[in-house]
């Protein structure tokens, strides 16, 4: 839906009680607001049904009454049923069809084939999918790049690109099946997914080498990416070569770098690019506010982001569940739960708003407040709503329980997720210990922790930190270097937080010299320490009256360009203001001066 109900105006009106006119002064720019009022607000069709067979049954009962005829059907008249079947995304009917298919004698063709290799990609059976190669060169087929393409997009969906770049380098050696556009969109879309932007910025420039124009969407895609990524600067210089080569943007386009420099806090640019974008007769739509909205809430900036709601609401754009989600979102992480509950009720009143992500959002957010008791009734309503929990609700609300204190509760409500099918991650099991820890109930954190390695879900380095902080913080250092000892035989490597902690337990029992030692080891295991470390350590030499050693250590921090923290200043002035300074200490602050 686009236009919004007379009912829904009122209801954000109510919540929404001020002027749009304070925020950003771009949301409340005349030129702009006309800008965006300039397109037509007519409602669209949300979708279409696909033409000809419209549902699996009627497919079926064609596709029955097409095998009964005398003479057979051709192939091409049986693919046309396969194949809006196939935009249904029911593929297992399709390959049953199939197979019934070639049971009464039809002779495929490249373009059934072509269907069936879809189909086992869909569903990730690539073992499958390669097996109907065999095919083609038993009819004395060749398979064509429309083949080649459906086998390098079902790699891409697996995250196996190192296997579509092996098949696209075979289709460009082998001379027979040239790669074409599609093929080249789908791999960098692939090697975007996993994060390497370079690989396909490089594909990109050997498509014209190779014969092929890249289009708009090939030029999105790595966009897109180099945003996600925060590399907008490289984002902005690959939309100027697009431009350059003629290639025009469209709403996906902006919609992708506004969301980037949005994220980066750049409002600026975000306003230069709505400017550009609608003088170019492109439009925002519902996913362009809520970019805007959702920046604006993790900035802090709330009441801007209900300023671009409003301008949604005079443009005839209903906000969305992912809207209503940021805005939400926005109040919570600024503590002002009334607010965050007002959005979520007016979602109530939109009926069918709310989905899962919008009672995670509010019962974390009253979780951070310590209303676990509200929390927890968002929770038992849920069910009630037509929602089922997942294991993020049910994560956050046993981490709830845990930060209060309420370690049965949590406990039960471990056991109920599980007993719903449920199944809990490596971040449930964390919360869960960290409850244990902050209740000094170490022996049956250390028992819950053996039950987690005996499991499928093994620990991970936060799982182990955990659990050796709340043995050093109990006073229980020899097992907590236990733990740590045996960290690396079991494939886990401690990272800077590990060390520092057990530093820290070190220090407070008196060991200063295997601290020191421990803060040698990192570094030759390839573990830099940080300011925290450094820090952590001073604090243990002054704490153990080694003033000397902790002046050593504050020089070779700040020739790391690391800075004394608050604590370690606290300590240093403390000793100032005894009536004997150590000699050491004032012969350092005195060159310092």
């Amino acid at each position: 839906m686009v236009k919004m109900t007379h009912k829904s105006v009122l209801s954000f009106s109510s919540y929404c009680s001020y002027s749009i006119r304070r925020g950003m002064p771009f949301l409340h720019s005349t030129p702009l607001v006309a800008l965006f009022h300039s397109q037509s607000s007519n409602p669209t069709k949300s979708g279409e049904t696909h033409r000809g067979v419209s549902n699996v049954e009627d497919a079926v009962k064609v596709f029955d009454e097409m095998l009964q005829r005398r003479p057979l059907p051709s192939v091409v008249r049986f693919t046309q049923v396969l194949a809006p079947l196939v935009k249904l995304k029911h593929y297992p009917t399709v390959l049953s069809l199939n197979s019934q298919m070639l049971l009464s004698g039809i002779r495929p063709n490249h373009y059934t084939l072509n269907i069936t290799i879809n189909c086992y990609c869909r569903l990730n059976r690539m073992d499958y999918a390669l097996s109907v190669l065999a095919h083609f060169f038993k009819l004395g087929l060749q398979p064509n790049v429309a083949t080649l393409n459906t086998l390098i997009h079902g790699f891409v969906l697996q995250n196996r690109v190192a296997d579509a770049a092996r098949v696209f380098r075979k289709m460009v050696v082998g001379g027979h099946c040239q790669p074409n556009t599609i093929t080249f969109s789908t791999l960098i879309k692939g090697f975007c997914a996993i994060g390497n932007n370079t690989a396909a910025i490089q594909l990109l420039g050997k498509m014209e080498a190779n014969g092929c124009q890249p289009d708009t969407i090939t030029y999105n895609t790595i966009i897109d990416s180099l945003g996600k990524d925060t590399l907008v600067d490289e984002a902005l210089n690959l939309f100027s070569e697009m431009v350059g080569r003629g290639i025009a943007p469209d709403l996906v386009t902006y919609n992708s770098l506004i969301q980037g420099v949005c994220n980066l806090g750049q409002w600026k640019e975000a306003t230069r690019l709505l400017y550009e974008m609608a003088s170019q007769g492109i439009f925002p739509n519902v996913f362009t506010f809520t970019i805007l909205v959702d920046a604006f809430c993790k900035d802090g900036m709330v009441v801007q982001a209900k300023n671009v709601v409003q301008i949604m609401i005079q443009r005839g754009i209903e906000p969305d569940t992912v809207t209503y989600n940021s805005l939400m979102d926005g109040h919570c992480l600024r503590g002002e739960m009334d607010k965050a509950k007002q959005v979520f009720d007016l979602m109530v009143t939109e009926g069918s708003m709310v989905d899962v992500q919008s009672c995670n959002i509010l019962i974390n957010g009253y979780c951070k407040q310590k209303k676990i008791d509200k929390a927890y009734k968002i929770f038992k309503e849920m069910p009630l709503r037509g929602l089922v929990p997942g294991t993020v609700t049910y994560t956050t609300l046993i981490d709830g329980f845990c930060k209060a204190g309420r370690l049965q509760e949590a406990e039960k409500l471990f056991s109920e997720m599980q007993d719903c099918g449920q199944l809990p991650d490596v971040q449930t099991y964390n919360v869960i210990l960290d409850g244990l820890c902050n209740n000094q109930q170490l022996s049956e954190a250390i028992e819950f922790l053996r039950e987690m390695e005996g499991s499928k879900l093994k620990p991970d380095v936060v799982t182990y930190n955990i659990v050796i902080e709340g043995l050093c913080n109990a006073g229980e250092v020899q097992s907590a270097k236990d733990i740590f000892c045996g960290l690396s035989p079991k494939g886990v490597q401690p990272n800077v937080r590990t060390y520092t902690i057990m530093i820290s337990g070190l220090c407070k029992g008196g060991l200063l010299v295997e601290a020191e030692e421990m803060l040698r080891e990192m570094e030759q295991k390839g573990c830099s320490p940080d300011g925290c470390t450094y820090n952590t350590i001073i604090r243990g030499y002054i704490n153990n009256n080694d003033t000397s050693r902790a002046t050593s250590l504050i020089e070779e921090m700040s020739e790391r360009g690391f800075s004394r923290d608050a604590s370690t200043m606290e300590l240093i002035v403390d000793l100032l203001s005894k009536d004997t300074v150590d000699p050491v200490l004032l012969a350092w602050l005195k060159d310092k001066v």
